[in-house]
């Protein structure tokens, strides 16, 4: 009667918990590293708008092993050459070419929200898209498993770019 009905019970509470639950905690365990960035030509200004959106605790857990440093990041006491090393660690990890041609670009500055960081760089003075590779590197050298989404708006045209520590470049021919 009642412990057969409760032996049962418990033998399918414990084949859920394996089926479903245990996966899931497994799941969650794995940490996922992505990045992902947006290029945006303007032509009414000439230039080209990348914003780039790391994990803040990736971000700093890089900028802390690359420059031997302990910085918190996001807090209201950041250090102001916080700045300097991410546009540092960003001039060596990416790059752009445009018609062949590597592009400077100006770090424009960096915002925090939620557990996210906006980093944003421009590429001025540019006149038309033929053709543009980018290379990314970033976080490749902290975590090997690194994701890098690249979404370009280039005049009509919206391709992706895939990056990973096997492939760290792509192009977009117009």
């Amino acid at each position: 009667g009642i412990c057969t009905f409760t032996h049962k019970l418990f033998a399918v509470k414990k084949l859920l918990f394996i089926c479903f639950i245990l996966p899931m905690l497994a799941f969650s365990l794995h940490k996922f590293y992505v990045s992902t960035i947006r290029v945006e030509y303007k032509s009414t200004n000439k230039t080209l708008q990348i914003t780039m959106r790391v994990f803040i605790d990736d971000l700093q857990e890089t900028i802390n092993k690359n420059f031997d440093k302990d910085y918190e990041l996001a807090l209201p006491n950041e250090p102001k050459e916080v700045d300097s090393f991410i546009q540092q660690y960003i001039t060596k990890m990416f790059s752009i070419k445009i018609n062949d041609k590597n592009v400077t670009y100006h770090y424009l500055g960096k915002e925090y929200e939620s557990d996210m960081a906006f980093i944003y760089i421009e590429v001025e003075n540019v006149t038309s898209i033929q053709s543009i590779e980018i290379r990314d590197e970033m976080l490749f050298d902290m975590f090997p498993d690194q994701k890098n989404i690249i979404k370009l708006f280039i005049n009509d045209t919206k391709k992706t770019f895939f990056l990973t520590v096997d492939k760290q470049s792509d192009l977009l021919t117009l």
